[in-house]
């Protein structure tokens, strides 16, 4: 009785060895483009859940703007600078009064883009000055556009339009996002 031995040649192994490390090679050049390509995506989620917050936020304070429980004097809302910054009002403590700036709890709330940040500021009565509060995070994004339209609707209450635009700190792409709420108060 004969006994054959099969196996692999050298030359097959060797041949086998090659095709192996030319696969992992090409393999390890498409990771960090892999890579990359996973951490832009995850950052650009980032931002978008990040100016949703914020939309929501401000929609939030916009659909209150107006509320009085009784005869408050003044607009509820206030778009100053085309749009670019929004003075709210709304009868938190409904006594039917407005507290006015300078209160213990006035009952305005501003919101402004300034510098790439969102902020606002409780007892606003205008657009400009100090001890505003950023509300966004300038490591994380810069917002490059923000503005809040009001929309009249013939026998309805109006639409207010909020659109936010910003890039994240380490990106070029562009996220821009539009919500809208209605203002029932106003």
């Amino acid at each position: 009785m004969s006994l054959k031995q099969k196996g692999f040649t050298l030359l097959e192994t060797l041949i086998a060895l090659a095709l192996s490390s030319a696969v992992l090679l090409g393999a390890g050049k498409l990771f960090p483009a892999l890579q990359r390509g996973v951490l832009m995506q995850y950052q650009k989620e980032m931002l978008q859940e990040s100016l949703w917050q914020l939309a929501f936020s401000l929609g939030k304070n916009l659909r209150r703007a107006g509320y009085c429980n009784g005869q408050c004097a003044g607009n509820g809302l206030t778009l100053g600078n085309e749009g670019k910054c929004v003075i709210i009002r709304w009868d938190f403590n409904s006594n039917g009064v407005w507290e006015p700036a300078g209160h213990a709890e006035a009952e305005m709330t501003g919101f402004r883009l300034r510098e790439g940040s969102l902020e606002t500021l409780k007892g606003a009565v205008h657009c400009d000055g100090g001890n505003w509060q950023r509300i966004s995070d300038p490591n994380s994004m810069a917002i490059k556009y923000f503005v809040v339209r009001r929309l009249a609707r013939q026998g309805l209450p109006p639409l207010l339009e909020i659109e936010i635009s910003a890039l994240p700190k380490r990106g070029s792409q562009m996220i821009t996002l539009r919500h809208s709420v209605v203002g029932y108060n106003l």
